[in-house]
């Protein structure tokens, strides 16, 4: 289940990493169960780059798959040492975004081929809906008519009943829904953002001192390419080619 990984550490020889203060021995991770991402079984391509930055520098990676709102009050609480799957400051309080990110998700908009082709700029006049704390009025333009839903479950038949013009979310959580509907040709993608994915690490001494190791790892692993490998295996486009490879965000 983690050929991936394997694949990467036998490429590399196992490197270690040297700390400059004492690290936890683990660090508790918690996300939600994207497919192919955060898998229940520890496969996926976030819990694959999770082990090549933690695990050579000492730090077992343990986990949990809980709904996304949950995992950042297990954070927040000092419960757990860092989420995935977070966009930047999405959350200012109890938090410690690190400067790097590790993924990016590409946003589509979904709605029926009738519903007129919307762009970045447009996106905001028509009415929205995402899954809950997704947030996305805070990187689109214009945002003033959206909900927020629970489950992913029923999103075609909404659009077909007019509930909403666009369904936004990542490109592979678009397709799952696309694949449960009967007549997927009925219904159009549109691109609008890439939005880089970030850890969010616990504002404890424990998560401080993991998104320190964090920041120390990925500029390591992205400039040698050892990463890469990882993004072909689970069949995702590699992130770190365009903008994403220098941060712009002070540590």
């Amino acid at each position: 289940m983690r050929a991936c990984w394997l694949l990467v550490l036998l490429c590399l020889g196992w490197p270690c990493a040297q700390a400059a203060e004492p690290l936890p021995q683990d660090i508790q991770m918690v996300s939600e169960h994207w497919p192919e991402h955060t898998n229940p079984d520890g496969s996926g391509l976030a819990w694959d780059i999770m082990r090549q930055v933690f695990e050579p520098a000492g730090v077992t990676v343990g986990f949990r798959i809980v709904p996304y709102t949950r995992s950042i009050g297990l954070v927040q609480r000092g419960e757990a040492d860092a989420w995935l799957g977070s966009y930047r400051d999405e959350i200012s309080e109890g938090v410690r975004y690190p400067r790097w990110p590790y993924d990016a998700d590409r946003i589509l908009a979904l709605s029926l081929l009738s519903t007129p082709q919307p762009t970045l700029q447009s996106i905001g006049q028509y009415r929205l809906a995402w899954m809950r704390g997704y947030d996305y009025q805070q990187y689109l333009p214009g945002i003033s008519r959206f909900q927020e839903i629970e489950r992913r479950v029923g999103i075609l038949r909404m659009l077909e009943l007019g509930h909403a013009d666009f369904y936004l979310d990542a490109a592979t959580e678009v397709d799952e829904v696309l694949r449960e509907g009967s007549d997927p040709a009925r219904f159009r993608t549109t691109p609008l953002i890439r939005l880089p994915l970030y850890v969010g690490f616990a504002d404890t001494a424990r998560g401080r001192a993991l998104a320190e190791l964090f920041d120390r790892r990925m500029p390591i692993l992205v400039r040698s390419g050892a990463l890469r490998p990882l993004f072909q295996c689970w069949q995702q486009p590699y992130p770190f080619d365009e903008d994403m490879e220098i941060p712009d965000a002070s540590p």
